[in-house]
Order: C-alpha cells, then structure tokens, then sequence
C-alpha cells in the first residue's frame, strides 16, 4: 500500500483488511445481481426485450464477478492458514 493511503478498510473488525474487501466485494456483487433481477422482472413487464437482454447479461456478469470473489477469497484465506500454521511451527 503506498505511504500515502491510509488503510481503513479493516476498521473495528480486527479483520485483515484484504480479507474484508474480498468479502464486501462478494458481498456487493450479489446484492446488485439481486437488484438487477427487480429490473429484469420490469422489463419483461414492459415488453422491452432489449433491456431484459441487458440487464440479464449484466445480472450474469455480477454473478461470474462474485464466484471470482469468493475463488480469490478461499485461496487468500488458504494461504492465511498456511502462513498461520507455519508460524505455530516455528519455520
């Protein structure tokens, strides 16, 4: 992190602020798929093709954006323990 950011992402939780910014980005990118989806449901009540098509391709990548979140996110949290254990170990 650059000397001149300040690091308040990981606020009062205690939590590494890496971890909580991969949570809140999973987090943040369900809840717009699940926003997305209200709109879906309003284009198709219009009638209007091209926004279903569009906000479902939109919905869709949300979704893929999330799963990549959550992959990152175990493989940092896997790399935490790793690092954790070694350190119990004394290596």
């Amino acid at each position: 992190m650059p000397a001149n950011q300040s690091d308040n992402s990981q606020g009062n939780t205690g939590t590494r602020d890496i971890t909580y910014d991969l949570i809140s980005t999973a987090y943040h990118l369900l809840q717009g798929a699940e926003t997305v989806a209200l709109y879906i449901a309003d284009a198709k009540q219009e009638g209007d093709e091209e926004l279903v098509k569009f906000f479902t391709e939109t919905k869709e990548a949300y979704q893929r954006r999330a799963e990549q979140a959550k992959q990152l996110l175990t493989q940092h949290l896997g790399r935490q323990g790793e690092k954790q254990g070694q350190a119990a170990s004394g290596k």
